[in-house]
């Protein structure tokens, strides 16, 4: 190679390590980085949830007070004592006619006059229903059903449907008719308890009518095991010609609620204090 060669490919080399040197650096540097413009982040309403309240509906047919409405205390127990009272008045006097009639029968056996077939009929009847047994001699069930069927003075009555039903205005007895908190044991008799413990098969009742309510609720009384105390203290007024006293018969009552004998107290309470509501009968 020449000298004239060699020094411009030299001077050539020279330039190329100078352009680089000048250019290098601005092409290593880091691009600018563009900021992202923010979009506005929409705003997702909360669903707002709406709770249904289901109305249940009566399991009757009956126009009830709306005794939640009543405001006045007075006006509110004249309404509910009148409107219970005619029931309980109507199913006692069934029950009086039917005693009559057993202690009819209980003189004819005194006195060993023969029974027909159908007034052994109606003893076999009573004794199934009112749960005596018939493997007892004849005059036996006849006392027994005596002791049995009888009536529950409507004081005491009324105030366990006010007590019961807290004066007309729990579900029970504005949906069933209920006014007692009397139970039954077949799916579907009635309406499931809110409280009910886990494994219970228990209902609170429902009824067509107040008649029908009245009615199962003396039966009750009358023929359930855990009221024999008051059966038995009904009885002994009975056989000392005492007036059934609503205040002593309550007494009877100790097993009817979980509270014993603060139950029995409540209820003596509100006879003492609603005695110008009803009048005592049923002597």
């Amino acid at each position: 190679m020449t000298i004239f060669n060699k020094q411009n490919f030299l001077g050539f080399i020279f330039l190329v390590l100078l352009s680089v040197g000048l250019i290098a650096p601005f092409t290593f540097l880091p691009l600018p980085q563009s900021t992202p413009t923010e979009e506005p982040v929409p705003v997702i309403p909360k669903t707002v949830k709406k709770v249904i309240k289901v109305v249940e509906q009566p399991l009757h047919k009956v126009i009830l007070p709306d005794f939640a409405k009543i405001r006045d205390v007075k006006e509110k127990k004249r309404r509910f004592f009148a409107f219970i009272k005619p029931a309980v008045q109507a199913e006692n006097k069934k029950i009086l006619i039917l005693r009559a009639e057993v202690a009819r029968l209980i003189a004819q056996l005194t006195l060993e006059q023969p029974f027909s077939a159908e007034e052994y009929t109606l003893v076999s009847s009573l004794s199934k229903k009112y749960k005596v047994s018939e493997k007892f001699s004849l005059l036996r069930q006849l006392y027994e059903l005596q002791l049995k069927i009888d009536i529950i003075p409507l004081a005491l009555v009324l105030v366990q449907a006010a007590n019961e039903s807290a004066w007309g205005t729990s579900r029970f007895a504005r949906i069933g008719l209920n006014f007692f908190g009397v139970w039954c044991y077949r799916k579907g008799c009635g309406m499931v308890p809110g409280s009910r413990n886990t494994g219970a098969k228990h209902e609170v009742a429902a009824y067509s009518s107040i008649s029908l309510g009245i009615a199962r609720y003396l039966h009750n009384i009358n023929t359930n095991g855990a009221y024999t105390v008051f059966r038995s203290i009904r009885g002994q007024l009975r056989d000392q010609n005492q007036p059934l006293a609503p205040e002593i018969l309550a007494t009877g009552l100790m097993r009817y609620s979980e509270r014993g004998i603060d139950y029995v107290l409540e209820l003596t309470d509100m006879i003492r204090h609603n005695q110008h509501y009803f009048a005592l009968y049923n002597k």
